[in-house]
């Protein structure tokens, strides 16, 4: 049973291949059983990249199978169609575009199970890359918002300066008056002269404009900090927003890349390894000398072929003789005195009917 199931994987004659030695069958059957494991092998592979892709292993697995099944066909129509030649280099042209057909085929199943063997240095590739996004997406994100962001903090300082500097002005002010009120400055009497109230006035006046800025800056400067921590928040909300994307980034194209950015040397010994399973029917094919199997459908092909050449040929003979026979006949009639005898009176009467539709129409225009 298995037998059987394998020679029909490798899209053999089983008519023919049943006449045959058990040797050529097992030749045939280990050409099948290639093209099964290669079928099963594409099943896999598509069913992990699928599932990188969807997260879901129903819709993986149901189009792993459309794949798998694809690739089945796609092999076993290759082998079934290199036929055995008397010249190896007529089968190896023969070959070529399946054997580039192959490698395509061998790259498509190896990729996604390299992803699946060096999973894990993948995501350390990716956590890095991811982390640098992170560190990226902050700082276009900061080019946003901190001139904004910086103009507020400088205006901010500049309203506080101006209070800063009142509050100095001030106490140079109090300093002066109470310096006159002692002696040691002004003056030099102690005492509360006429000098010392026009000092106080003036410490009065400043205070009293200070009080006023403070509570002007003060409110300024509230707005200002409302601002930018509004600023601020928006800032943190879009990289918040944004967040989500970097890290979801470690799909199918995302691990590929990150697959190239490892040691060349492990993921290209996969490929070989898969290009040497699913071009091992083929070279198998082309290695072989001729069996008992390519002769018997070497015979049949020939037996064919030859068959359609002979009723091919039949009909052309045929037509030519047809030819002549019905060129010979209709000379015979031509010179016949009843054909022409009928065919002259039924002229005459085509003629006068068409002179009685012409007499007609002209009475009619009149």
């Amino acid at each position: 049973m298995l037998k059987k199931f394998f020679l029909t994987c490798s899209g053999v004659d089983t008519t023919i291949i049943n006449d045959c030695s058990d040797g050529e069958q097992n030749k045939y059957v280990g050409i099948g059983a290639t093209v099964f494991f290669t079928a099963v092998m594409a099943f896999i592979a598509s069913s992990y990249a699928l599932y990188t892709v969807f997260d879901n292993y129903f819709i993986a697995a149901f189009f792993g199978i459309i794949w798998g099944l694809l690739i089945f066909n796609l092999d076993r129509f290759i082998v079934s169609t290199i036929k055995k030649r008397d010249n190896k280099w007529k089968e190896l042209a023969q070959a070529t575009p399946r054997i580039i057909l192959a490698i395509i085929i061998a790259v498509v199943i190896s990729k996604p199970l390299e992803l699946k063997l060096f999973e894990k240095e993948i995501n350390q590739v990716l956590l890095e890359e991811k982390n640098q996004m992170t560190l990226d997406n902050k700082a276009q994100i900061a080019k946003q918002y901190t001139p904004e962001i910086e103009q507020i903090n400088k205006d901010i300082a500049n309203l506080k300066n101006e209070i800063a500097t009142k509050e100095k002005e001030t106490d140079i002010l109090y300093e002066t008056y109470i310096a006159e009120a002692e002696g040691r400055k002004g003056t030099l009497l102690v005492g509360k002269g006429p000098v010392y109230a026009e000092k106080r006035q003036k410490h009065d006046a400043a205070l009293a404009e200070l009080k006023q800025l403070k509570i002007a800056n003060n409110n300024k400067i509230m707005v200002k900090e409302a601002a930018l921590k509004n600023l601020v928040n928006a800032q943190k909300n879009q990289e918040a927003n944004t967040q989500p994307i970097i890290t979801n980034f470690d799909g199918l194209m995302a691990r590929i890349n990150a697959l190239g950015k490892l040691p060349l040397l492990p993921s290209l010994f996969i490929f070989l390894l898969f290009l040497a399973i699913e071009t091992s029917p083929i070279f198998a094919k082309l290695i072989a000398p001729k069996g008992e199997y390519d002769f018997k459908i070497e015979d049949n092909d020939t037996a064919i072929k030859n068959w359609v050449a002979q009723k091919v040929d039949q009909r052309n003979e045929l037509l030519k003789t047809d030819i002549v026979i019905n060129k010979k006949v209709y000379d015979d009639i031509s010179e016949e005195e009843e054909i022409y005898a009928y065919k002259k009176k039924k002229a005459r009467e085509l003629m006068q009917l068409q002179a009685d539709a012409f007499y007609k129409k002209q009475q009619n225009m009149l």
